[in-house]
């Protein structure tokens, strides 16, 4: 072109920057015989997205006329990289600030962890609109403030600005990190009355949101209304169904997928495996797998090794998982060895645990999971002084076990416990509760199974201990808290024990409730005295 005018070479400048290409960006830029401010504005757009900030600062200094656009963009620069006393100098010196000028601070203190700022600034805002409270909220949730986050999300609908897809999904991931479904419900009746529920980025985070705190039927009810589903609606509904245990669902969700048009990726396999290793379906795994590493081989990595060393494991396998890990591709990090270990404590086998406790030693010698795992398993075999030499070379390690808790939240209110805990309010009627359902449970032939009470005390002594564990004190005030007939969800950050997964499956029974326990495997479905993993975990 001879002569190609001030708009083409904007656009020719923003390809450039877009492609990375930041010094032919430049060089056309020096070029051109006129620029006006949006030319600027899209070079110096460029180089911060470039990373180049101070080629920015030059032209910032430099452009003959700077708008608002320019401006913002410059604080949004510094903010991003962190430098907040500049960023906080330029807005000083900005006149006619408007409120995108305003929004980009409050973004760029809550990126910064300066929370505080942000809030004084929202609260000096002379107009604020959606994007200031979506940046306050999503700040909050950021920052671990998920119940303020909740009340300022409240406070924006009484004072009639309507939330957009942002703001949901920032409230929404705020309900997940309280894991408080009924102000999730809440949120989603929100997004109903504003039409917003079918939405694909609400929709998603809605199903997400179900899925973690328990309630998979919600979670395959929303993603059914979703409209324009994407791969991540997909894979979250395939990954959700393989949480709760729900292998088979997983299967059928993929098969539509595949059907309407969508390609898997690699976090559609990770799901499809997992699905496989929770719900015991060995064929179907090895299948996938064979299929994923020799058509999709590019995609292949840890975590689907990882999945396979499960599926293998838990389905008895162990020697065929042993000798996947041996012969991978590539080096094996202390989570898949992690998998072959769990399996060999579910198998009771010692000498491949020890094997694979070696390897995970060698890659990560304070990892605090494997030195319990092994603990455990000489535990329950009753080899009390390998039990002792494990914990005191653990103590010389400085390493530190996880302490076990489980949790309700009842009423907006997380209550926590842990074993043999004392310090709830209401601990006698807890306990008061657990001794009527033992009576209860030995009625229907329940027998404590003793391998899991890990400490070398006499018999009488371990059955106790084993009714002091933290889920069954969870269980115990969600019972004595709640409408008698409704659903129980109780969460915990390590694995069910095997004798507290068969009293649970009991105590379903005997007061005629669903219990939901998301162990940190998966999630346990227990109704009429059966549990939805069908005693595979």
């Amino acid at each position: 072109m001879p002569a190609p005018d001030v708009q083409l070479s904007t656009m020719m400048v923003t390809g450039y920057t877009r492609n990375g290409r930041i010094d032919d960006a430049l060089t056309l830029f020096d070029k051109m015989t006129t620029r006006d401010v949006i030319s600027w504005n899209s070079m110096l757009q460029g180089c911060l997205d470039c990373g180049d900030l101070g080629t920015a600062r030059r032209l910032f200094d430099e452009m003959p006329e700077r708008n608002v656009v320019s401006w913002t963009t410059m604080v949004n620069g510094y903010m991003k990289s962190g430098r907040v006393e500049e960023a906080e100098g330029l807005f000083r010196d900005m006149p006619g600030k408007d409120v995108a000028a305003w929004n980009a601070m409050i973004h760029g203190y809550c990126g910064n962890g300066r929370l505080q700022d942000g809030l004084r600034l929202f609260e000096c805002m002379p107009r604020r609109n959606v994007v200031s409270w979506t940046s306050l909220i999503g700040g909050l949730d950021q920052n671990g403030k998920s119940e303020d986050a909740l009340l300022l999300f409240r406070k924006m609908i009484r004072e009639g600005v309507f939330p957009n897809q942002s703001t949901f999904t920032s409230v929404l991931n705020s309900c997940r990190g309280l894991e408080a479904v009924d102000k999730g419900r809440e949120v989603h009746t929100v997004a109903i009355k504003l039409d917003l529920e079918t939405d694909v980025s609400v929709g998603n985070s809605l199903l997400v949101m179900y899925t973690e705190c328990g309630n998979v039927h919600d979670s395959v009810a929303v993603f059914k209304r979703i409209e324009g589903k994407n791969t991540v609606s997909w894979n979250s509904i395939i990954v959700g169904s393989a949480q709760h245990g729900c292998g088979i669902w997983a299967l059928i969700f993929f098969n539509q997928m595949l059907r309407t048009g969508f390609e898997p990726d690699e976090f559609t396999f990770t799901g499809l495996l997992s699905a496989c290793s929770r719900s015991g379906m060995l064929q179907k795994g090895r299948r996938f797998f064979e299929y994923i590493t020799r058509y999709k081989s590019a995609s292949v990595d840890l975590q689907h090794y990882t999945c396979m060393v499960d599926i293998l494991g838990r389905s008895g396998k162990l020697h065929e998982a042993e000798e996947l890990v041996k012969n991978m591709p590539m080096k094996p990090n202390s989570m898949v060895w992690l998998a072959l270990l769990s399996a060999c404590r579910v198998h009771s086998n010692v000498d491949a645990a020890e094997r694979a406790a070696k390897s995970i030693f060698s890659l990560d010698p304070h990892c605090s999971a494997a030195y319990v795992l092994l603990s455990n398993l000489y535990a329950s075999a009753g080899r009390w002084a390998d039990v002792s030499r494990t914990r005191v070379r653990m103590r010389h390690g400085g390493v530190v076990k996880e302490r076990g808790s489980s949790w309700v939240v009842m009423k907006g209110k997380k209550h926590e416990f842990v074993s043999g805990d004392r310090g709830h309010p209401l601990i006698e009627r807890i306990y008061e509760k657990l001794r009527w359902l033992r009576e209860k449970l030995k009625e229907v032939g329940y027998v404590a199974d003793q391998r899991f009470a890990l400490h070398d005390v006499e018999d009488e002594q371990k059955e106790e201990m084993l009714w002091c564990h933290s889920e069954r004190l969870a269980i115990g005030f969600a019972l004595i808290s709640s409408v008698e007939g409704s659903g129980i969800t109780v969460m915990k950050n390590l694995r069910v024990c095997g004798d507290c997964h068969e009293v649970i499956k009991l105590i379903s029974g005997v007061v005629g409730r669903e219990i939901v326990v998301r162990d940190s495997g998966r999630f346990h479905h227990f109704k009429n005295g059966v549990c939805s993993c069908s005693d595979y975990w």
